[in-house]
């Protein structure tokens, strides 16, 4: 134990000197040392602190700028695609170029365009509507002009200068010699199946002044008649002594002879006119008898055991108007029953003949007038016609009988306007082409997309015929059963679901267009008929063109509704097509409206076949 305590002691006095001479070696040794240098050490200076407001800043120059690399702006955005134009043609159609935008987007701003101007420039004073006719018609107005703007003001009646269908329905008779023309009027009066309304020296009111309708079809043919009468009779008072020839069949009668009509038409001119026995000799070319010698129509002869092939070119319809012209698209020879009816066509009449009929093409000269048939103020009980986003079908609706043409063994009936419509509209074979709906106005429409017509037919449209065959011999009748869907007629309230409504002709115009255009759903309108309102009423703004022979319907419907899926829909425009619409219908088709359009007619046609036309002329 002893010995444990002498060797501890013994450690910790070895620590106590290793301490005390590190000590002595960190501390001692440099004050020794300076103690005995030969100067003596400087006093360290301690810093002074310097309150930071005391501090001129403004002496010490600016960091220099940071040497980090600078960075990149951002690359330019991708240059829009350059749009490529489509081509608008003499013929009033428009033909797509792939590389530009939907030609539809086109149209429609084009179309609005038209409309605005064509309201704009509208007269707003006796004065400035009388200045409007002499610059369009290079005559005075007819005697009694002012009691027809009277009348047209009164009743807020629209676009009081858009009335040329009148000049262009008149001129030809300005190029004949008056007692020529008083002639062959009264020839007209006693044509088999008419019937002349007029106001004569014996009786103020107006009525029926004469008829010849073939046995036994009297209270058929003269019920036309009765409505006329109701629209003149809101005027009688005021018109002068007339004499009105009217076919009271559905379409017209009147073929033209292209040589007759360029001579009256040049006669009047030049304020001459032609004796009867001056006019060039009619030529007997059926249809073609009414179109120029340079025309499509006259340069390939109609052949109608063989039609046109299906349109290799995409085309929509931007003047309608223009498409309705056969010389200009002769293909329509071949789609309509208005001529398959009659083959290659009847003959030309050998003088311009005034007669009236409810409508009109352009080979024929008869004279059109705004017909009351099928005239309605509303779709009553509004129920049964909700509003455009409420309908519940997206497919487009037609309805009707096959009408158009009688129907034979001996008859090409299978390519009548409605036997064609029903064909192409149930066809599921084969593939469609058709513009891409989903590209953006601002994209390249591109090249067509295909859709299995077994798809796409059933899908976007609901056309069939309704009711059993008629105008049909009896085994004709039972193939037309046999061949075509047949199904139940609709209520008002059943097609006041669809959204999308197409109208086309039947044995003429289509009395139906002023019902359907009053409604919430949007309108397609196929027709060859330029009826009495055809300056008044703008396609794309009002309803959507089509062409007879459906080439551009399932393109039109898909911009609007959308592919099968439902994309590429634009149902906004849509329902803004089919809201102006109706509001065009209850605006510039009342009944004043149809009343202004007849009193200014019978102005200027009982001027025409007035002894002295000077005398039945308006003077400020």
């Amino acid at each position: 134990m002893a010995f444990l305590r002498f060797l501890r002691r013994r450690t910790l006095f070895r620590v106590f000197l290793g301490a005390a001479a590190l000590y002595i070696l960190l501390y001692g040794l440099p004050d020794a040392l300076v103690r005995h240098s030969a100067e003596p050490a400087p006093v360290k200076k301690q810093p002074q602190y310097i309150h930071p407001t005391a501090v001129n800043f403004s002496a010490f120059p600016p960091p220099p700028p940071p040497t980090r690399k600078p960075l990149l702006p951002p690359p330019p955005p991708p240059p829009p695609p350059v749009l490529g134009k489509h081509r608008y043609r003499k013929d009033g159609l428009v033909e797509v170029n792939e590389e530009g935008p939907h030609p539809i987007y086109e149209l429609i701003a084009r179309a609005e365009k038209e409309w605005s101007e064509k309201l704009g420039r509208a007269s707003t004073t006796l004065k400035e509507a009388v200045e409007e006719y002499q610059r369009r018609y290079k005559r005075m107005p007819p005697k009694g002009f002012n009691l027809w703007w009277n009348y047209a003001s009164k009743h807020n009646v629209q676009l009081p200068d858009e009335y040329d269908t009148i000049f262009h329905d008149l001129e030809p008779f300005w190029g004949l010699d008056p007692e020529d023309l008083h002639k062959i009027q009264a020839e007209a009066e006693k044509k088999i199946d008419s019937y002349t309304v007029g106001k004569n020296e014996t009786e103020g009111n107006i009525g029926v002044l004469t008829y010849t309708f073939s046995e036994g079809r009297y209270d058929q043919l003269i019920v036309g008649s009765k409505e006329i009468i109701k629209l003149f009779q809101q005027i009688q008072d005021v018109l002068p002594l007339f004499r009105m020839t009217i076919s009271p069949h559905d379409g017209p009668n009147r073929l033209t002879d292209h040589g007759i009509m360029q001579a009256v038409l040049k006669a009047a001119a030049s304020g001459t006119y032609l004796k009867r026995s001056a006019l060039p000799k009619k030529k007997e070319l059926g249809w073609v008898s009414a179109c120029p010698p340079t025309s499509l129509a006259r340069q390939n002869p109609i052949d109608l055991d063989n039609p046109p092939p299906w349109p290799t070119k995409k085309t929509f319809i931007y003047n309608h108007a223009q498409t309705m012209n056969p010389c200009d698209h002769p293909d329509l020879f071949h789609h309509h029953g208005q001529f398959l009816s009659h083959n290659s066509g009847p003959g030309p009449q050998d003088v311009v003949v005034p007669e009236f009929s409810y409508c009109s093409t352009v080979l024929h000269h008869n004279i059109r007038f705004p017909v009351p048939y099928g005239w309605v103020e509303d779709i009553l009980p509004r129920s049964d016609d909700p509003p455009f986003e409420e309908k519940l079908d997206e497919r487009l609706l037609w309805r009707g009988s096959n009408t158009g043409m009688f129907h034979s063994s001996t008859s090409r009936w299978e390519h009548s306007h409605r036997d064609f419509l029903v064909a192409f509209s149930n066809d599921l074979s084969g593939k469609a082409k058709v513009l891409n709906p989903v590209k953006s106005v601002n994209e390249q429409v591109g090249v067509f997309k295909e859709f299995k017509r077994a798809n796409l037919n059933p899908a976007l449209l609901d056309i069939a015929f309704a009711g059993q065959p008629l105008a049909c011999s009896a085994s004709t009748c039972d193939t037309l059963r046999a061949i075509y869907p047949w199904r139940e007629y609709q209520s008002l309230g059943e097609a006041g679901q669809y959204k999308y409504v197409l109208d086309v002709d039947g044995n003429g115009w289509s009395g139906r267009f002023k019902r359907l255009i009053t409604s919430n759903s949007l309108i397609f309108k196929s027709t060859i008929y330029p009826e009495w309102f055809v300056d008044r009423v703008q396609p794309w703004v009002h309803y959507v063109p089509v062409q007879v022979d459906l080439s551009d319907l399932h393109d039109s419907l898909l911009f609007f509704r959308g592919d099968p899926n439902g994309d590429g829909a634009h149902e906004d425009l849509a329902r803004k097509i089919a809201h102006t619409g109706r509001l065009w219908s209850k605006t510039f088709w009342r009944k004043e409206d149809l009343i202004s359009y007849l009193f200014r007619l019978t102005l200027e046609f009982a001027r025409l076949l007035s002894d002295d036309r000077d005398a039945m002329t308006y003077r400020l």
